[in-house]
Parts: structure tokens; C-alpha cells; sequence
């Protein structure tokens, strides 16, 4: 049997920090896991007038069709093969699920940013370092077909590589996602214009392996149909690496040291 991800597609994670993984759990899944995210926001599938809000977060579940599409043997063997056989723990559900819904109204959370994992004393913000404590990926589940006008979810492509440098200097303490983003944007390299954008489409089934520090952004639902999407974390079962005796990097340190200039 063909490995889950080859050796392109490992090589794309690296340089482009994420890939794109089709067919990651069945459809019928995604159709079941969809009707449990209607029954939970309480609105009505088949009335667009109930949809009175650009964006209805739900922050996760365990209902058997969101751990049935976590753990398929296809997508633990791409986490192995991203992360590291043993350095990563089993997901027990999915979240956060923003659905989006075709809305005249600004959702007001469409900045590029990167996701954070913990918890800084006294800080409101979530905060990051560069060793990605807390987070082995960051993974984006379709649980409908996302199409270019269904607020698919931006990338900047290789952008990853620009955030290692400026979290280096924080040490293990790590900073916010909100420091980060702001020295980000003073340099220019949080929107990063000389970096591609492109759009996480696909079908209901696909999931986007993506790498803890891509930078990433939602956008305005231009479309008629609500997209359904979870964006939970892969946790590490071990800490990331930067500096390893064996030099056994995974695809997801190699990302890192490769943004700091290691060979």
C-alpha cells in the first residue's frame, strides 16, 4: 500500500508548509459530523433566514463522527510521517468549528495571524515559542465542500518559514500571538506580499496538514451554501525538537530549523 503522504508531498510540507490531504475520511462521515454541528448552533439547514450571523463558532465535540474522522489509519500514518511515529497524541474529538454563512456583515476576524497554545501569566492572549510547545500542527477538516467563494481558509504559502526568527529570541517562555503578529507587521512579513496566498478548498472528506507557525487568515462567506470546517490542534506527545543529538528531525522541525537558518 502507497504511504500516506510521498516524498513530494513531505518535501511541500517543508517548503510550503502544509499539504493537502484528499479524501483523509469519508464523506459520509463529514455528512454525518455536519448534521451534529447543525443540531448544535440551532439553526435550520433548509431556512437561510435563521442564519442571522456571519460566523457561529462551536468549540468542539467528541459525537463519534468528528473521532471517527480524526483517527483514520491514513491520517495517523501522514501525523507519523509529518511529526514522528510516537510524538504525537490521538485526537478524542475536533474544534474549534467555525461555520461560516453567507452574510452581508463583516465577521470581523479575517487578520492573517498565527495560532497560539498556551497560556503566558498574566497575559490574555494565547503565546507561542519556537520550539512550537503545545502544538504539533494545525490541522483545517473539511466537513463540506469548500468551494473559492465558501470562505475558504487563506495560507500564506511558506510563510512558517519567516516566524521561527522572531521567536527565537523569547526563549522557551515563548510571546503572544499578539506581540508576535504585531512586530510581524511592522516588518512586513505578516502579510507577506512577496508570498503566494492560496485557498484551502476542497471536498467534504479532505483535510489541510499544516504546520504549527503558518500564517493563515479567514475571510467574508461569498457563496450560498455554509461551510463547515474544524481547525483543531495535533498535541505533541513528546516536545518538539531544534537541537537533536540523532539529528532524527521530523518534517515539522526540519520547517523550523530551516526558517532559523540551521542546516
Amino acid at each position: 500500500m502507497a504511504p500516506a503522504l510521498t516524498e513530494e508531498q513531505i518535501e511541500g510540507f517543508v517548503r510550503d508548509g502544509f499539504v493537502h490531504l484528499r479524501g483523509a475520511f469519508p464523506r459520509e462521515v463529514a455528512d454525518e459530523g455536519r448534521a451534529v454541528l447543525w443540531r448544535m448552533t440551532g439553526l435550520d439547514p433548509d431556512d437561510p433566514a435563521t442564519w442571522t450571523q456571519p460566523v457561529v463558532r462551536i468549540m468542539g465535540s467528541a459525537a463519534e463522527p468528528f473521532r471517527v474522522a480524526a483517527n483514520t489509519p491514513r491520517l495517523h500514518e501522514a501525523f507519523d510521517q509529518l511529526v514522528g511515529a510516537g510524538r504525537w497524541k490521538p485526537c478524542q474529538g475536533l474544534g474549534t468549528f467555525p461555520i461560516r454563512f453567507p452574510h452581508p456583515d463583516d465577521p470581523g476576524d479575517t487578520g492573517w495571524h498565527m495560532d497560539g497554545t498556551y497560556s503566558l501569566e498574566g497575559e490574555t492572549w494565547p503565546a507561542l515559542n519556537v520550539a512550537s510547545r503545545g502544538r504539533a500542527l494545525l490541522m483545517l477538516f473539511l466537513f463540506s465542500d469548500v468551494g473559492p467563494d465558501d470562505a475558504p481558509t487563506r495560507i500564506k504559502v511558506g510563510s512558517h518559514l519567516d516566524v521561527p526568527a522572531f521567536l527565537a529570541p523569547a526563549g522557551e517562555r515563548g510571546r503572544t500571538v499578539l506581540d508576535l503578529c504585531q512586530e510581524m507587521d511592522r516588518a512586513g512579513r505578516l502579510d507577506a506580499p512577496d508570498r503566494p496566498t492560496v485557498l484551502a478548498t476542497g471536498e467534504a472528506g479532505d483535510v489541510y496538514l499544516c504546520h504549527p507557525f503558518l500564517i493563515h487568515a479567514a475571510q467574508p462567506h461569498r457563496g450560498t451554501v455554509p461551510r463547515f470546517m474544524a481547525q483543531p490542534p495535533l498535541e505533541p506527545a513528546v516536545p518538539l525538537e531544534i537541537e537533536r543529538a540523532d539529528g532524527a528531525y521530523s518534517p515539522v522541525e526540519t520547517a523550523i530549523r530551516l526558517g532559523l537558518g540551521h542546516n
